[in-house]
């Protein structure tokens, strides 16, 4: 039996999948008190969906302690689920700008931009630092699917994201992509935003290097 096929007929395997794709990215702990098994059950089935290019893992630090290994599905993973929001997000896309012009969809890829904002400003708010205010950022956004993340550079940080969740509509719409470089701009007030790597101009990921303001 060919490995697709025994993959596809372990409910635990799938279990294992649809756990991540609704939840966003898990511990290893995590996902076995989910599954109510254990962790070294959990391991055992990650390293099986690893090697055939299901799953991706990535070290995140939780405070006090070694990092926590968390796991992502990968783009072969994310294939596995039927999607029609995408198509979806086009139609919808195409019949605003057709029916009222590119104008009234400006005006509501904005409204809605703005209602993404105002999430993040209650997720940083109180943060002073830089640093912090990256770190609040990358939970919420990857809350949102764009499973983010922070690495600190010599000159300041890279906010990377490895998903995009309107990627379809984003490639349809520029309007998303330059309204979502403005928010991180006026978010990280006191700091230089500039996108280094861009998903919809087929980067493997969108990242923005991130400087303190002269």
């Amino acid at each position: 039996m060919a490995a697709d096929s025994i993959i596809a007929s372990d409910r635990t395997v799938d279990r294992i999948l649809f756990a991540l794709k609704t939840r966003g990215p898990l511990s290893t702990a995590a996902l076995a008190r989910l599954m109510r098994m254990s962790v070294p059950g959990a391991r055992q089935h990650l390293q099986r969906l690893l090697q055939d290019d299901l799953v991706e893992s990535a070290q995140r630090n939780e405070g006090v302690g070694r990092p926590a290994l968390y796991w992502n599905l990968t783009d072969t993973a994310v294939a596995r689920f039927p999607d029609t929001h995408a198509e979806l997000s086009q139609q919808m896309i195409e019949a605003i700008r057709t029916t009222l012009g590119d104008a009234a969809l400006n005006r509501v890829v904005a409204t809605c931009q703005r209602q993404m904002e105002t999430r993040y400003v209650t997720a940083i708010d109180g943060a002073r630092r830089i640093a912090t205010k990256l770190e609040r950022l990358a939970g919420a956004r990857t809350a949102d699917g764009y499973m983010a993340q922070v690495e600190a550079t010599d000159a300041g940080w890279l906010f990377v994201e490895n998903h995009c969740p309107i990627c379809a509509a984003a490639t349809q719409c520029q309007g998303f992509c330059a309204g979502e470089l403005a928010m991180f701009k006026r978010l990280l007030d006191g700091a230089c935003v500039e996108r280094t790597e861009h998903i919809v101009s087929g980067a493997r990921r969108c990242a923005y290097r991130i400087t303190r303001a002269a």
